[in-house]
């Protein structure tokens, strides 16, 4: 399911890592990373920095560095995250991804404002989430609306806006820390 085939398709993942806006040298943080499909695509366009891949499945976590050290990405750690962390330390991150995990968090007004610390002055949070219409993703009644991704943001104390990156299904939201 997390490697479908047919993901690339309605995922764009050259999209999303394009609105990164990635630099070679960047660390970077793929929360929830799952089996990785984004962590081995972020770990190639950091040749020369690093992508920490956090999930709180320990299955997960193993396989994604078997994957890393299978795939020779010297620069992809997994690392087991918990319910209420991501084990991000503060101002540690030039880019944080999050992708079809936000509607899955309890509290996340206080999981936003612990990846705005672990954020570097100018560095980037990307939610990337299933629209309200979307025809993927989870039932209706748990998808979570950009315009409320947006407020949980900028609660959190970062500038926070809508992409206008065209995804069929999905929608990007960025936050920005203040340099």
């Amino acid at each position: 399911m997390f490697d479908a085939p047919d993901r690339e398709a309605w995922q764009r993942p050259e999209e999303v890592l394009r609105a990164l806006a990635l630099e070679p040298t960047m660390r970077v943080a793929d929360v929830g990373a799952g089996t990785g499909y984004f962590a081995v695509r972020l770990a190639r366009a950091v040749p020369a920095g690093e992508v920490i891949a956090t999930d709180i499945e320990p299955d997960m976590v193993r396989y994604l560095n078997e994957r890393a050290r299978r795939e020779k990405l010297a620069n992809l750690r997994s690392v087991q995250s918990t319910g209420t962390g991501s084990g991000l330390a503060a101002a540690s991150v030039d880019r944080i991804l999050v992708v079809h995990v936000w509607h899955h968090l309890d509290d996340r007004e206080r999981h936003a404002r612990e990846l705005a610390a672990a954020l570097r002055p100018g560095g980037k949070l990307m939610i990337v989430d299933f629209s309200m219409a979307g025809h993927r993703g989870p039932p209706a009644h748990m998808r979570v609306p950009p315009e409320v991704v947006v407020a949980e943001l900028a609660s959190a104390g970062l500038s926070a806006r809508v992409l206008p990156v065209a995804l069929p299904d999905q929608y990007i939201v960025e936050g920005r820390r203040e340099p």
